[in-house]
């Protein structure tokens, strides 16, 4: 009753970066052809960089996987959540799956 509370952080690993710097170094070297191809290259990772928030995306597939539509059943959805990420509490379980719904995002 009185011990500790355990917490669960989210820790996101981006590793974009050494992507796009191994983009760049290619263009430097590129023949004529290749150069469009890296720089269409190089804007889809700094779009996906400044992408939907990795809480945000992780939560969408867990759900896609377990077949849970989260505006149908919110409650199976958060459970679901928290059963994927033991120790979650409750109200971080339910923003995240709340944040899938725009309509939600907009009552707040």
């Amino acid at each position: 009753m009185f011990g500790k509370k355990r917490e669960t952080h989210f820790i996101v690993l981006n590793d974009l970066d050494d992507g796009r710097e191994a983009v760049r170094r290619a263009l430097e070297t590129a023949a004529a052809e290749d150069v469009p191809g890296l720089q269409r290259a190089l804007r889809i990772l700094d779009g996906a960089s400044v992408a939907e928030d990795p809480k945000i995306r992780w939560t969408r597939q867990v759900l896609e996987k377990a077949g849970i539509d989260p505006l149908e059943r919110e409650v199976q959805a958060v459970r679901e959540v928290r059963k994927e990420l033991p120790g979650l509490p409750l109200v971080a379980a339910v923003e995240m799956v709340r944040a899938l719904n725009p309509e939600a995002r907009r009552k707040r």
